[in-house]
């Protein structure tokens, strides 16, 4: 069967399918039952999860002492020589069971030793025979592990009588091991000085063997040995060594000359500070030179100022790019030997983009040219000029710049062609530049800056150019700044653009303009189109007002019948007036009536002393205009001095007063006080009061 566990994970259960062989074998080792683990373990492949668990078993049997087990899981794990081994130890212990009469050979002393070998715990091996006296065993335990110390250690502790002879076979195995260091350290530390050093020559360790002698004043005073030595530690390359047994041994001209083949320097300078004074210079500039070999430029600079070598000095801070060290060295040299270091530094200034002290150094190594080339590569025109001018005469100057901004215009390098062109005085062929390539922007700029009373000349033919080319946003802006923003809108309509030349008319000329534009758009769509688009803008009544403020007659009708009826007969009398004023009477009679206003038609007749006309149109549509015509005739007939007419015409009109005012004008007071007693009795009085008082004003 198999064994599942349900895990609550949150939002889900998972079911988990244990391993029953895992399972099985840790209840066999929980229970301390490893028969019964070994048992299941034969039962299964050998696999890497089967590997372990036999290795498992091996190491707690070892532990609890059941060696057959710990055999048999070694034999599973075809480890030969332990299987061996442990059938050995329970061979053993079976016979010690039955020669010395025991329950458990594997409890006797010498088993559990040899069980603690087998587990490499050796001081455990070597308490348990020590324990028990066995101190021949735990010493040949450790010479059959070559721990010839060990074994020495425990002959010592114990007083052993074979000590010496111990020690002597260890010293045995040494030598036919070809271990002279180990032999040598044993006689050193035994105080067998000479013996010792001749173990570490043999050895190949000449370094050991002058320790050893460094440390011994009676054997510094052995010439021969110190030169045996020393010839082994310069085979070696071990110079310092060398050095330092010669430096002990007093002979300081061979420990100078060992320190030097070694470039030992900073030994070989003390050295010669007390012993070859003289020597000390060269010393500082040949410890300068290895230095620089092995590229540890930075010491080496002070070890040739120290020698006087400042060339030296120069080209290794330089190298060691210590710029400003190499500065202040230079301040010290002739100029000849300086310049071309001069260059240098101006190369490296360059690099960084610190221009100034890259052009200070150029000139002061007399390469002004290539100062002028560094500033045209990094784009700094102006402080190229600068220092051109001041090298190089003006003609020569303003070819190069105008050459240079020629080339710069052909490689598409227009902004440096500019500066090379206003550097140059060439500010014309810049614009020229800029016009060709259609780069409006920087064109402009100069104008503007250079050419002012152009610039609104210049922007007003870029936006006919664009609107040839069709560029008609940026023709708008140069119309715009040409302060002809009505060109722009101009543009837009012709193109039926019409909400761009809306928005346009809307932005520069106000309200009114956008209304004109409005109105003109609507025109151009007619219909039920026009007054949607005039209701968008709430425009609608305006734009019927402007149609017939300016005798667009028929468009006005258009909107005013689609959606504003209202508005018709004040169109009409608008279309009358209009009319009325290129002398079309008649048609204006027609538009008056249609409008509401045929008093207005009547009066248009008096004005124009048509009375027939005028009388027609008052008697059909406004009788009350009958009088006006009577009145219109009154007047003139009192400018021709027809009293009589006009009268009969006031009367007939029943405007009595009007005859009596007219009477008064022409001085003709009878007539005016006998239509007053006749028709306005009531200001009879009135009139003969204001008779007397202008008598009396003219003297009369």
């Amino acid at each position: 069967g198999k064994t599942e566990v349900i895990v609550n994970e949150g939002v889900s259960n998972i079911n988990y399918t244990l391993d029953e062989g895992l399972i099985e074998f840790g209840t066999a080792i929980d229970d301390g039952d490893y028969n019964r683990a070994i048992s299941f373990l034969e039962t299964l492949e050998m696999t890497s999860e089967t590997e372990a668990m036999w290795r498992t078993l091996s190491k707690l049997s070892l532990e609890s002492n059941q060696l057959f087990i710990a055999e048999r899981c070694f034999a599973a794990l075809g480890d030969l020589p332990k299987t061996y081994y442990l059938k050995h130890l329970n061979e053993e212990a079976e016979k010690l069971e039955v020669e010395l009469n025991i329950p458990d050979g594997f409890q006797h002393f010498s088993i559990q030793a040899k069980v603690a070998i087998f587990m490499k715990q050796f001081k455990e091996a070597e308490r348990i025979y020590l324990q028990n006296n066995c101190i021949d065993d735990a010493i040949e335990m450790y010479q059959q592990m070559h721990n010839w110390d060990a074994a020495i250690e425990v002959a010592e502790v114990k007083q052993h009588p074979n000590l010496e002879k111990l020690k002597a076979d260890y010293h045995q195995w040494l030598m036919e091991t070809g271990q002279e260091e180990r032999a040598g350290e044993i006689k050193e530390h035994l105080g067998e000085v000479n013996a010792a050093i001749q173990l570490y020559m043999k050895a190949g360790m000449p370094a050991r063997a002058a320790r050893v002698v460094s440390s011994r004043d009676d054997l510094l005073e052995n010439n021969e040995l110190v030169q045996r030595i020393a010839a082994a530690l310069i085979k070696g390359e071990f110079y310092e060594r060398a050095g330092d047994l010669f430096e002990r041994a007093r002979s300081m001209q061979r420990a100078l000359e060992c320190y030097r083949r070694g470039h030992v320097y900073r030994r070989a300078v003390d050295l010669a500070k007390l012993s070859f004074p003289q020597d000390v210079v060269k010393l500082e500039e040949e410890w300068g030179d290895y230095l620089v070999s092995q590229r540890q430029l930075d010491a080496a600079i002070n070890h040739y100022i120290e020698a006087g070598a400042t060339i030296k000095a120069t080209e290794a801070a330089i190298q060691a790019r210590q710029w400003q060290k190499a500065i202040q060295l230079l301040k010290y040299q002739d100029s000849s030997v300086a310049s071309k270091y001069y260059h240098r530094i101006a190369v490296y200034y360059t690099s960084t983009k610190e221009f100034d002290h890259a052009e200070y150094y150029y000139v002061k190594a007399g390469m002004q040219k290539e100062a002028i080339d560094m500033y045209k590569a990094a784009g700094k025109w102006e402080a190229a000029h600068k220092l051109a001018s001041e090298t190089m005469n003006p003609r020569e100057v303003s070819f190069m710049y105008n050459s240079q901004a020629q080339e710069l215009d052909k490689q598409g390098k227009f902004k440096d062609a500019e500066k090379l062109y206003m550097i140059a005085g060439e500010v014309d062929s810049a614009i020229a530049m800029y016009k060709r390539e259609k780069q409006y922007d920087p064109m402009i700029k100069l104008i503007k800056n250079n050419h002012p009373e152009l610039l609104q000349e210049t922007h007003l033919h870029l936006a006919k150019e664009l609107e040839n080319e069709k560029q008609y946003r940026q023709a708008e802006y140069h119309f715009v700044e040409a302060k002809e923003w009505k060109g722009a809108v101009n543009m837009y309509r012709l193109n039926d653009l019409w909400d761009e030349a809306f928005r346009v008319a809307k932005s520069h000329g106000g309200a009114n303009a956008s209304k004109q534009v409005a109105y003109l758009w609507a025109k151009n769509l007619g219909g039920e189109l026009a007054v949607k688009l005039l209701n968008k803008y709430g425009l609608l009544e305006s734009a019927v007002d402007y149609a017939a403020d300016n005798g667009a007659f028929d468009f006005a009708f258009e909107l005013a019948r689609t959606s504003m009826k209202d508005k018709i007969p004040e169109i009409h009398a608008k279309h009358a007036e209009f009319l009325e004023d290129e002398g079309k009477f008649r048609e204006a009679e027609d538009a008056f009536i249609k409008g509401g206003r045929a008093k207005e038609a009547v009066l248009m007749y008096v004005h124009n002393q048509d009375w027939d006309a005028a009388q027609r149109v008052a008697e059909a549509h406004d009788k009350d205009s009958i009088a006006d015509v009577l009145i219109g005739q009154a007047r003139i007939a009192f400018d021709n001095k027809e009293f009589s007419k006009a009268e009969s015409y006031l009367l007939k009109a029943f405007k009595p007063e009007i005859a009596v005012e007219y009477y008064k004008v022409a001085g003709m007071w009878e007539d005016a006080i006998r239509i007053c007693r006749e028709y306005l009795p009531n200001k009879v009085d009135d009139l003969q009061m204001e008779l007397q008082r202008t008598a009396i004003e003219q003297g009369i």
